[in-house]
């Protein structure tokens, strides 16, 4: 029988989704009949292929690290309100990383004495109806909906989609009862064409003339990005910009590789820094590329004669109440495309060419002095730093390998020491909820699986991730990734965040900060049990690099590994 439920599954296949990450539940016999009656007939490839997951989070953050590696959006299927509210955490991250995702789930049905097929038969039902299950979302979704009838489904599935990838891209959310799901339907022809994604945005001329003329008469102009990488086809134009002028680049926060850590004018990363970058105090033109949080005015700013400029997908961040860059222009264009227009204008203007020589001396010595400074960090010794650990990890992989970061306080070591220079090599969540490395790295491997997939995470942030799912999905649909978990035996982020506000408090007195994982957990015991994973802890630095060099071989054979590193405890 063709359902909604089937025409529902057909309007993803048709609109390219690879995935449907599922957690189903009572909501959802039309999709598992659906999928039944295509596998028995052989059609089954018209649908998303349904990738099972024990955890909704880890469903989330799958269809999120697929969207992160390719740009196409998957499709993520839970159960009523109660699955809708355990994507919450991922679904914050795809929302703030502005990363396409279509989350639908059942809702409870709308008849209770048999009305119609699907009528309320579970005590369940009643439970799990609630006065608004959209609006469990409608912070971070860019679009909300019911399907109230079969007959449009395929234009409600294609549109959400199309709001999905528009910039900023982000996740869309549909609901259906049971009842519409199952409502019988005759086959239901593709939607009609007209939903593709809108075109990229780009700067007015006299936004070009503008930014590009201050940056061409600037003393010490600078760019600060984040999220330029997200389209990998942006950082050699951004590349090229910078070489023309001889202009530094400061990554801040960066979820992406925004430009080559090799060369000679990337001038460093911050991110919680608790001290005035050196750099950014002496810019006297800054351009905000790609930014959410360019800089943290406590503690880090530019001078206040400094000229702003701010290019972005989202100026102005309407989606956060407190936000101010004292910029004197707000665009918003693409960057990738902007940053295009821009080396473009810039490589037609009069510049100084001694001063440009000079500038790009003066950043490729700053650009020395902080490598000198990390490689004396990675020295080995008594003890396993995060320094060396990421160092080592560097050492291990090559340079098409795709590295998800989610180490929260080792953050910037992270960036620091792994050095990437390949565009599209290096995955940050975006957000601020823990585990998304788990179902990410699922995702990610999906997406490339001819790629080395691995990630460096915290303890806590390990157990975030829901290992004992994770695992289980990455065993059952052979995406093996290798955690190196940087265990420092418990939570460094609150700590750190007290001795911020209170550097001379009682807590810090008495080193009491309730954050310590004593006594300490087997953590690739948990994966090994759940997803057969090779799992192993390393405390000797000696053994590390070896221990690295056997995980990344295990993975390339086709087995997930978890290795467990001690660092100082917090």
């Amino acid at each position: 029988m063709y359902t909604t439920s089937t025409a529902f599954l057909e309007a993803l296949g048709e609109a390219g989704v690879r995935y449907a990450f599922a957690n189903l539940g009572s909501d959802h016999p039309g999709l598992i009949e659906a999928y039944a009656a295509a596998r028995a007939e052989g059609t089954a490839h018209r649908f998303p292929e349904l990738i099972i997951c024990p955890h909704e989070s880890v469903a989330m953050s799958a269809a999120q690290g697929y969207a992160q590696v390719t740009g196409q959006p998957q499709a993520v299927i839970v159960h009523v309100d109660c699955g809708t509210q355990n994507v919450g955490g991922m679904l914050h991250n795809a929302a703030k990383a502005r990363v396409p995702v279509l989350l639908f789930a059942g809702a409870s049905p709308a008849t209770q004495d048999g009305e119609l097929p699907g009528s309320r038969n579970e005590f369940i039902h009643w439970i799990q109806d609630v006065h608004d299950q959209r609006g469990i979302v409608r912070g971070y979704t860019k679009y909300d909906n019911e399907i109230r009838t079969g007959h449009n489904v395929k234009t409600l599935v294609r549109r959400a989609l199309q709001i999905a990838t528009s910039a900023p891209a982000g996740p869309v959310y549909l609901v259906g009862a049971r009842e519409v799901m199952e409502q019988p339907l005759e086959p239901a022809p593709a939607a009609p064409a007209g939903f593709a994604a809108t075109a990229p945005t780009a700067l007015a001329a006299d936004v070009v003339h503008r930014i590009a003329g201050a940056l061409a008469g600037a003393r010490d102009p600078l760019v600060v990005t984040s999220y330029l990488g997200q389209r990998p086809d942006a950082v050699p134009e951004l590349v090229r910009l910078c070489e023309l002028l001889a202009v530094p680049v400061l990554e801040s926060m960066p979820m992406y590789v925004n430009f080559p850590a090799d060369h000679p004018l990337h001038v460093g990363y911050q991110w919680n820094t608790r001290a005035q970058n050196p750099v950014l105090a002496e810019a006297d033109v800054v351009l905000v590329l790609g930014s959410d949080v360019p800089w943290i005015p406590t503690s880090n700013r530019p001078a206040r004669d400094a000229r702003i400029f701010v290019v972005d997908v989202d100026p102005l961040k309407e989606q956060m109440p407190l936000w101010h860059v004292p910029a004197e222009v707000f665009a918003q264009a693409d960057p990738g495309t902007a940053v295009r227009q821009l080396a473009d204008r810039v490589a037609g203007l009069p510049v100084d060419a001694d001063a440009v020589a000079a500038r790009r001396e003066r950043a490729a010595a700053e650009h020395r002095r902080l490598a000198a400074e990390l490689a004396e960090r990675e020295r080995p010794g008594e003890v396993i730093t995060p320094e060396y650990l990421v160092a080592c990890v560097r050492e291990a992989v090559d340079a098409d390998t795709l590295v998800l970061s989610e180490a929260i306080t080792n953050f910037q070591v992270v960036n620091e020491h792994l050095r990437r220079t390949v565009p599209g090599s290096l995955l940050s969540s975006g957000g601020g909820s823990l585990g998304w490395y788990a179902g990410a790295a699922i995702g990610a491997k999906l997406a490339a699986p001819d790629r080395l997939v691995v990630s460096l995470v915290g303890d806590g942030t390990y157990l975030f991730g829901v290992p004992s799912s994770a695992y289980w999905v990455a065993n059952r649909y052979q995406a093996p990734s290798l955690t190196v978990v940087i265990d420092n035996q418990g939570w460094k982020a609150p700590k750190m965040s007290t001795l911020g506000v209170h550097p001379h408090g009682v807590a810090a007195a008495n080193d009491d900060f309730n954050v310590s994982f004593a006594p300490g957990a087997d953590l690739p015991g948990i994966a090994a049990a759940a997803g057969g994973v090779v799992g192993q802890t390393v405390t000797d630095p000696a053994e590390l690099p070896i221990a690295l060099k056997a995980a990344v071989d295990l993975v390339r054979a086709g087995r997930g590994v978890v290795l467990a590193v001690r660092v100082p405890g917090v």
